[in-house]
């Protein structure tokens, strides 16, 4: 049997999973199950082959990538230099040239 975490507002015991949350039945509190496991393996940033990401790296895009609302394209090869990790969907923050600043997702880029 597993063992649920306690409520973080009110510290119930009797908190259950509902799909990807957990929610507290006497305050109604509901939180993420990533955020009451540990987060420190879930924040390395890896890229489309495995390869650890950190600040400063240089990236290779390794797919045709689409701009929303502009007709833009970042091509396969672009090289992306002094990247930052950030937290979030698109957990890659950078400018390139050309076309600017912008968050890109790890998983399609990688290391060079």
């Amino acid at each position: 049997m597993t063992t649920l975490p306690k409520c973080p507002s009110c510290s119930s015991e009797y908190t259950y999973e509902d799909g990807e949350m957990y929610v507290c039945p006497e305050c109604a509190h509901e939180w993420a199950k990533f955020a009451a496991e540990g987060t420190e393996a879930d924040s390395v940033v890896r890229d489309a082959f495995g390869n650890v990401l950190n600040d400063g790296d240089s990236v290779t895009v390794i797919k045709d990538l689409k701009i929303k609302g502009s007709s833009s394209v970042v091509k396969v090869g672009t090289k992306v230099r002094n990247i930052r990790i950030v937290s979030g969907d698109h957990d890659i923050d950078c400018k390139i040239d050309g076309i600017g600043a912008m968050q890109l997702k790890s998983e399609f880029v990688k290391k060079a």
